[in-house]
C-alpha cells in the first residue's frame, strides 16, 4: 500500500486500524525517519504543513456588503425621494443612518475567512523530527507525509501522526473531541469504525500534550488533517439569513408593492376623472408615496437593535451581528457542548467510599473549598484517620500541583490528579508538609498499558511505604486486604465491584488508591513490588460538575418553549449523568455519533426531534444534527467552546462561542461571545431578544398607523377634489421629529412580564399578525378621521388653509402623543404596568417633541419654512379632544381583546 494524500481528499484510510509497522511500510518509511533527500521531494509534492488561506475578499466588497438588505434599500430609496423633492437635510440625515449602520456591521460581522485564520494559527511553529536517524527541529510546515516525529509533555502535535511508540503519553483532545478528561495514548490498533475520542493511537494536529512524551508517523499534513477537514467544513458552511431580515424582507416587497399601486391609482384618478393637471396630481401621487413610505422604519430598528446590542454587553454576551440578537428571540432549540459550556471543566471529586463508609465532597473546581458530608449532613473529618490516609495517599502518588493567580485557581499536570490535590486540601492536608514527612524515594510512572501509578516512600522511622492509585480492576487486584475503621481485613471483592459499577453509572470516573508497607531498606520500586500484598484505601469519584447557573438556565429555556440538546464528544454514561443533573433527556437514551453515521437523513430528522442528548459526536455528527432541526422548521442556537464545534456554529442560527476557554476558531465563526463562559447568559440574551423582537412589532404597529393616516387622509382629499390637508414638506416634518423622539423611545422598552414564559415566536409567522394588522387599520382609520374631520371642520368655519394644515398636522402629532402610550403594551392596559411613567425615555421624547411643535407652529422662521401658522386655545382643545378618543377607543378595543383570552399579539 503507498500513500497519496491527493486520493484521500473525501475518505483518507482508517490508520488507527493499521498496526503500526503497517503505517510505516505505506509511507516508505522506517523508524529512523525519512532521508533530507525524501523529505525535500515529498514536500515539493504535497506542499507545505499548513491550511490554504482562501482567496480574501477585499474591505470594500465586505463594505458595501453591508448595503445589501432589504431595510437599507428602503432607507436608500427614502433617501432618494427626499432629496428629489429637494429636502437635501432630511436626505443627508437618511444617508447618515444608512452609513453608521454599514459601519456597525462592518466591524462587528465576522467573516469565515476568519475562521480559517484562527485555525491555521493552531498549528505548532516548531516540530522535533527523525531525518536519516537524526533528531533535528525543524518548522512545522516542513513536515511531509510519512516523517517521524517526537512530541513531549507541552507541545503542541504538529500533524496527524500514527503513533510509533509512547511513554505515560497524554494528549489533550478537548478542543477537537470535546472530552474533557486528557487522552491515555497507546499503540495497538483500534477498530476502523472508532470515533475520533476513542481512537488512542492516533495524535491529531492542534491538540496538547500535557503528559509523557510519544513517537508516531506523520500520516497527514495541512488541509488533510482532522482540523484541515474541519476548516473546509467551515469554509462550505452557508450562512442563514435571519427571522427578522427575511420577515422584513418580504414585509419590504409587499409595502412597495401597495405604495406603488396606491400612487399609480392615485394619479390615473386624479388626471382622468378630475382633471388635475399632470404636474399637479403627479407631485401630489409623490406626497402620497412620501406619506406611505415608513423611512423611519429601517433606521429605528437598527437602532433597536444596537440597543440590544447594548444590553447583551452589559450581561457578558457579546454580539458581532446586530441581526443576530433577533434571532436569538426566535430559538426554538439550543444544541450545547457540555465540556466547559454545561460543566466547568475542572474535574472534581465528588464522592468517596471506603469500607464503612462513604462520603459526598462539596465544592465544584480546583478552589480547595469544601466540606465534606454523609447522607446530607455535614461531617467533620479532622479525626478520622482511614479517610485522611486515603487522601494523603491520592495527595502523594501524584505528579500535578495548583496554583492560585488572584481568585483562580490552576492546575500543572494532569486534571484528574489536580483533583486529587484539591481533596487533599479541603481536608487540610498541605502538599510541602506531606511530601517532607513522606518523601518519594522511587516512583512507576502511570502507563496506559497497566494503568496505574505507584510511589515509594519513607516515613521519619525509616518505614517503607507504598501508595498505588489507578484503574480499579488494576488496583483490586493487587489487594488482598481493606482498610475498614483503623484496621486491615480481608477484601470483599463484591462489595467493591458493586460500589464502582453504582457510581461508574452516575458518570463518575472512579479511581482506587492502596497502600503497602514495605522494608525500610528498599529504596526502588519495581513492577514485582506492585503485584499484590496491597490494602485498599477506597475509592474516589471523579466528575467534570455542571455549573450551578446552567442547570437554572435549562429550566428557564424550558419554561419558555425551548428545546435544550446536549451534544458532546464525551462518552454515553458521562453525558447521560451530566444531563440528568442539568434536566436534559431521561438519564437513559443517548445516541452516539457512530449509530449517527448509519442514519440516512429523515431518520436523522427524526431522532434530532425525540433525543435530546447525543454523545461521542465529531464535527461532522454536530453539523448533521444542526441542519436536521433546521429542516425540521427549527431555529437552532448552537453553543461550543471548541474547534470541534466550529463548523456547526456557524451554520447554525444563532452560533455562541465560550469567551474565556473557547478556541479563537469558535468564536470567529459565531455570532455571539459569552464572555463568562456562563451558559445561564443565553437565557438573558434571549430574553433581550424577545424583548427586541416585541419593541420591533411595536414599533411596526406605531409607525404604520401613522404613514397610512397621513396617506389616507391625502388620498381622500384628492377623491373629494379638495385642496391637500398636509403638504409633503409638512409630512416630512412629522415623520422626521416623530421618528427621532416618539419612536425610537420604543427601543428602550423593558421586557413584558411573561416574556420567558411564553413559546419562541413562529420564524416563519409574518411579523404581523392579524390582529396587528387589524390595530394598524383600526388606528390609521381613526387617524384618518380625526385630521379630516378636524380640517373640514376648519374649512367651513372659514379658516385659512395654512391654518387648516397646521390643525392637521398638529392632530397627528398628538394622536401619535397618546398612541405611542397604547404601543407600550400591545394588549395590556396602560394603566396596569407603569404605562405612563415606566419609561422615562417615552417622557422626555414627548417633552423634546413638544417643544418642536410649539416652534413649528409659532416661531416665524419655521411657519415660513412649513407654511403654518400660529393656534389660539380653543384649537388646540378641539384637537387634544380628538386625540384622547383615539386613546380611549383603542384602549377599550385592548380590553375586548383580553375578554376574548387573547394576551399576546
Amino acid at each position: 500500500m503507498s500513500y497519496d494524500p491527493d486520493s484521500f481528499v473525501d475518505k483518507p484510510p482508517a490508520w488507527h486500524s493499521y498496526e503500526a509497522e503497517s503505517v510505516l511500510q505505506a509511507f516508505a518509511t522506517g523508524q529512523s525517519g525519512l532521508s533530507q533527500s525524501e523529505a525535500k521531494l515529498r514536500w515539493e509534492k504535497y506542499g507545505a504543513n499548513r491550511l490554504k488561506p482562501p482567496k480574501p475578499e477585499s474591505a470594500v466588497i465586505r463594505f458595501l456588503l453591508q448595503f445589501h438588505n432589504v431595510l437599507i434599500y428602503i432607507l436608500l430609496g427614502a433617501s432618494v425621494v427626499t432629496a428629489f423633492m429637494g429636502h437635501w437635510v432630511d436626505s443627508g440625515v437618511i444617508l447618515g443612518v444608512v452609513m453608521i449602520n454599514a459601519v456597525i456591521g462592518f466591524l462587528q460581522e465576522g467573516k469565515a475567512e476568519k475562521a480559517l485564520s484562527a485555525i491555521r494559527r493552531m498549528l505548532s511553529l516548531n516540530a522535533m523530527v527523525l531525518r536519516e536517524g537524526r533528531r533535528i527541529q525543524v518548522p512545522a510546515e516542513q513536515l511531509v507525509p510519512g516523517d517521524v516525529v517526537v512530541v513531549q509533555s507541552g507541545d503542541k502535535v504538529p500533524a496527524d501522526m500514527r503513533l510509533l511508540s509512547c511513554k505515560n503519553l497524554r494528549i489533550e483532545e478537548a478542543a477537537l473531541t470535546g472530552e474533557s478528561v486528557a487522552v491515555e495514548k497507546s499503540i495497538p490498533a483500534v477498530d476502523a469504525v472508532t470515533a475520533i475520542g476513542d481512537r488512542f493511537c492516533m495524535a491529531y494536529s492542534g491538540t496538547l500534550v500535557v503528559y509523557g512524551q510519544g513517537r508516531g508517523v506523520v500520516v497527514a499534513t495541512g488541509q488533510y488533517t482532522e482540523i484541515g477537514r474541519i476548516s473546509q467544513m467551515i469554509a462550505q458552511v452557508d450562512k442563514l439569513v435571519s427571522p427578522l431580515l427575511r420577515q422584513m424582507a418580504i414585509f419590504g416587497r409587499w409595502l412597495t408593492v401597495v405604495i406603488l399601486f396606491l400612487a399609480a391609482s392615485l394619479f390615473v384618478y386624479g388626471f382622468l376623472l378630475h382633471d388635475y393637471p399632470p404636474g399637479e396630481i403627479f407631485m401630489a401621487a409623490v406626497s402620497m408615496a412620501i406619506a406611505a413610505i415608513p423611512e423611519g422604519l429601517p433606521a429605528i430598528m437598527t437602532i433597536t437593535l444596537a440597543l440590544g446590542v447594548q444590553n447583551m454587553a452589559r450581561r457578558s454576551a457579546i454580539v458581532r451581528r446586530l441581526p443576530a440578537v433577533e434571532t436569538l428571540g426566535a430559538v426554538t432549540v439550543i444544541c450545547t457542548d457540555k465540556t466547559g459550556t454545561l460543566t466547568r471543566n475542572e474535574m472534581t471529586v465528588q464522592s468517596v467510599i471506603t469500607a464503612s463508609d462513604q462520603l459526598q465532597v462539596g465544592g465544584v473546581g480546583y478552589a480547595p473549598v469544601g466540606g465534606f458530608s454523609r447522607d446530607g449532613r455535614e461531617i467533620r473529618i479532622a479525626d478520622d484517620a482511614d479517610i485522611l490516609e486515603l487522601f494523603r495517599a491520592g495527595l502523594l502518588c501524584n505528579d500535578a500541583s495548583l496554583q492560585q493567580h488572584d481568585d483562580r485557581w490552576d492546575i500543572q499536570g494532569d486534571p484528574t490528579e489536580g483533583a486529587l490535590v484539591t481533596l487533599a486540601m479541603k481536608a487540610g492536608l498541605d502538599l510541602i508538609s506531606e511530601q517532607k514527612a513522606l518523601p518519594r524515594v522511587d516512583v512507576i510512572p502511570f502507563e496506559s498499558a497497566y494503568r496505574f501509578m505507584a510511589t515509594l516512600h519513607h516515613d521519619p522511622a525509616g518505614q517503607g511505604l507504598i501508595y498505588a492509585k489507578g484503574a480499579p480492576e488494576e488496583v483490586l487486584a493487587m489487594c488482598s486486604h481493606q482498610r475498614s475503621q483503623g484496621k486491615d481485613e480481608s477484601i470483599q471483592l463484591d462489595f467493591w465491584h458493586a460500589r464502582i459499577s453504582a457510581a461508574s453509572e452516575t458518570g463518575q470516573r472512579i479511581l482506587a488508591i492502596a497502600s503497602r508497607k514495605v522494608q525500610a531498606k528498599q529504596q526502588t520500586l519495581a513492577f514485582s513490588d506492585a503485584e499484590t500484598g496491597f490494602t485498599l484505601l477506597g475509592l474516589v469519584g471523579i466528575v467534570d460538575p455542571p455549573r450551578e447557573a446552567a442547570i437554572a438556565a435549562v429550566q428557564q429555556c424550558h419554561a419558555a418553549g425551548i428545546q435544550v440538546k446536549m451534544i458532546t464528544g464525551d462518552h454515553r454514561i458521562t453525558a447521560c449523568a451530566i444531563g440528568t443533573k442539568l434536566g436534559i433527556g431521561d438519564g437513559q437514551r443517548a445516541i452516539t455519533g457512530i449509530e449517527l453515521d448509519d442514519m440516512d437523513d429523515a431518520q436523522l430528522r427524526q431522532i434530532a426531534a425525540d433525543v435530546e442528548i447525543f454523545a461521542r459526536a465529531n464535527p461532522e455528527h454536530k453539523l448533521r444534527l444542526v441542519t436536521a432541526l433546521q429542516e425540521n422548521g427549527e431555529v437552532v442556537a448552537m453553543t461550543g467552546d471548541g474547534v470541534n464545534d466550529a463548523p456547526a456554529l456557524k451554520r447554525a442560527d444563532i452560533g455562541v462561542a465560550m469567551g474565556q476557554k473557547g478556541t479563537e476558531v469558535a468564536k470567529e465563526a459565531a455570532e455571539m461571545v459569552l464572555m463568562d463562559d456562563n451558559f445561564a447568559s443565553i437565557t438573558h440574551a434571549v430574553e433581550e431578544g424577545r424583548t427586541v423582537y416585541d419593541n420591533i412589532r411595536k414599533t411596526v404597529v406605531y409607525i404604520l398607523p401613522t404613514s397610512s393616516g397621513e396617506a389616507g387622509i391625502l388620498m381622500l382629499a384628492i377623491i373629494l377634489g379638495m385642496a391637500l390637508p398636509i403638504t409633503p414638506v409638512q409630512i416630512l416634518w412629522i415623520n422626521m421629529v416623530t421618528t427621532v423622539t416618539l419612536a425610537i423611545s420604543l427601543s428602550f422598552e423593558r421586557p413584558e412580564s411573561g416574556v420567558m414564559s411564553r413559546p419562541p415566536h413562529d420564524p416563519n409567522a409574518s411579523i404581523l399578525s392579524g390582529f396587528l394588522v387589524w390595530r394598524i387599520v383600526f388606528v390609521s382609520l381613526l387617524m384618518i378621521s380625526g385630521g379630516f374631520a378636524l380640517y373640514i371642520w376648519e374649512t367651513l368655519q372659514g379658516s385659512s388653509v395654512e391654518l387648516s394644515r397646521t390643525v392637521v398636522v398638529n392632530a397627528l402629532v398628538m394622536c401619535e402623543i397618546v398612541y405611542l402610550f397604547n404601543c407600550r403594551y400591545l394588549v395590556a392596559s396602560v394603566y396596569s404596568r407603569q404605562g405612563f411613567l415606566g419609561n422615562r425615555y417615552v417622557l422626555w421624547a414627548i417633552g423634546l417633541l413638544l417643544v418642536l411643535q410649539m416652534l413649528f407652529t409659532y416661531w416665524p422662521v419655521m411657519q415660513q419654512l412649513f407654511g403654518t401658522t400660529a393656534l389660539d386655545a380653543a384649537t388646540w382643545g378641539r384637537i387634544i379632544a380628538v386625540s384622547l378618543i383615539l386613546f380611549l377607543l383603542i384602549e377599550f378595543e385592548k380590553f375586548l381583546l383580553r375578554r376574548r383570552g387573547i394576551t399576546n399579539l
